[in-house]
């Protein structure tokens, strides 16, 4: 009998040891997290659509307009109301995120705002609170033509 259990013991480890990368979340009461439930959701008053979940390219995922872009790019109409939040370097944020935004630890509350960059190009953003690097939306880089994998220094303002 101590023989089979010394034999058995190590099997059963080896065979639970492979478990630890089954999806079990599922047993507990709790769903699976799966991509398709944590793509981002339309922001109010966003009027891009979220990408479609077969988006591979930076113009699959941009699915602001002509039109949005134009106003977007437009000139504050009262730049005399902006606040100037500060400098930071951006990365591109969340391709599959709509919208002309930027997330930084520089704002404080949500609202608009305007991103400006060193050769005097700007454009108008949602401003969003974020934690650590911030982040601009891939619309907002292709606007500004940007190149996706640079790290642009830009001034906020927040209107």
């Amino acid at each position: 009998m101590i023989g089979r259990m010394r034999i058995m013991a190590p099997l059963l480890l080896i065979v639970l040891s492979g478990c630890a990368g089954l999806p079990l979340a599922g047993l507990r009461g709790k769903p699976p997290v799966d991509a398709v439930t944590t793509r981002p959701q339309p922001r109010p008053g966003v009027a891009a659509p979220v990408p479609s979940s077969g988006a591979t390219t930076a113009a699959a995922f941009d699915t602001t307009t002509a039109a949005d872009k134009a106003a977007a790019l437009a000139p504050p109409a009262a730049p005399a109301g902006e606040r100037l939040l500060g400098k930071a370097a951006v990365g591109l944020g969340n391709p599959a995120e709509p919208g002309f935004w930027l997330r930084s630890a520089l704002v404080s509350a949500p609202g608009k705002g305007r991103v400006e960059v060193a050769g005097g190009a700007s454009i108008a953003v949602d401003l969003i609170p974020g934690e650590g690097a911030a982040q601009l939306s891939l619309p907002a880089f292709r606007a500004l033509k940007l190149p996706l994998t640079a790290l642009p220094e830009v001034t906020i303002y927040a209107r």
